[in-house]
């Protein structure tokens, strides 16, 4: 597993019974986790000391209950220099996925070593924690998100990190549309990163399914590749996409490519335990 271990302002501090308890900053929060079904006794003080706890609903979905906790506050990722502005919204998130950290430290490796102009293609990317990593090793990025909110909120990152000129292009878009708009362009790019929702709906009620769309999209994708590619990353939330699966999708796509595959789980550390709780799957396409 890809443990994403280089956090000091964000750390998973226990899980048990459905749910986690974590320190974003100097806050605590518990959320639910559908990967924690065990019931390990709850003796860390936090789970009764929490600044919010996020319910679920019988009846799906469910709500925030605060304690003390302020409307947004910021974290840092030290290793890369990136601050990032967290505020909880719909469905139990706070703006960020920590555990996608170890995937920001490996393209970010990846860009500076090449020496060379790299321009990236962030697509579903949300409040833009891998455009500001990409932007900060020195990369061109093309942020793309169908979500005007999630645009805005990315740029105040950018802003918050020191990156408010960096030369990132925002794009509120569908992303297959924006893709097959780019091959049509004669645009490419060496970079390109997707971390796609499992379900969820285009600016203009798109429909996307996962299953369905994603390696279409891959397909797609390939064709916006540059004659020397850097890199190509899938992330997944969706069970039923293993590591494999993104594995073999990248290698059907990109054999042309001089390169090496590799996918695993992407987790987090658990101080209380020394587990690593699993957060889904990625899939790596590198240069060789």
């Amino acid at each position: 597993m890809w443990t994403a271990d280089n956090w000091n302002d964000y750390e998973v501090i226990d899980t048990s019974k459905g749910e986690k308890l974590e320190r974003w900053g100097c806050y605590l929060l518990v959320r639910p986790d559908p990967q924690v079904i065990w019931d390990t006794p709850r003796t860390h003080g936090g789970w009764k000391h929490k600044n919010g706890h996020y319910h679920r609903s019988s009846r799906g979905g469910g709500e925030w209950e605060f304690f003390n906790l302020p409307e947004q506050w910021s974290i840092r990722y030290e290793p890369l220099g990136l601050t990032f502005n967290l505020k909880p919204f719909s469905f139990k998130h706070t703006g960020l996925f920590p555990e996608q950290a170890v995937n920001w430290d490996w393209f970010s490796g990846k860009i500076k070593k090449a020496h060379r102009p790299v321009k990236v293609l962030n697509l579903f990317a949300y409040t833009g924690g891998a455009t500001l990593a990409a932007a900060s090793a020195g990369a061109q990025v093309t942020h793309v998100d169908a979500s005007k909110g999630m645009v805005t909120w990315a740029r105040e990152n950018a802003r918050s990190s020191g990156l408010s000129e960096a030369p990132i292009r925002w794009i509120v878009d569908d992303c297959v549309k924006f893709v097959e708009r780019e091959i049509r362009r004669g645009n490419a790019y060496d970079g390109i990163i997707m971390d796609p929702p499992s379900y969820g709906r285009g600016p203009k009620g798109e429909i996307w399914k996962i299953e369905d769309a994603i390696y279409p999209l891959v397909k797609l994708c390939t064709k916006l590749l540059s004659d020397a590619p850097l890199f190509f990353l899938i992330n997944s939330y969706t069970t039923g996409l293993a590591p494999s699966v993104l594995s073999y999708m990248m290698g059907i796509q990109l054999s042309r490519f001089q390169g090496a595959i590799t996918a695993d789980e992407v987790g987090l550390p658990v101080t209380e335990s020394g587990l690593v709780l699993p957060c889904g799957a990625s899939g790596r396409w590198e240069s060789l």
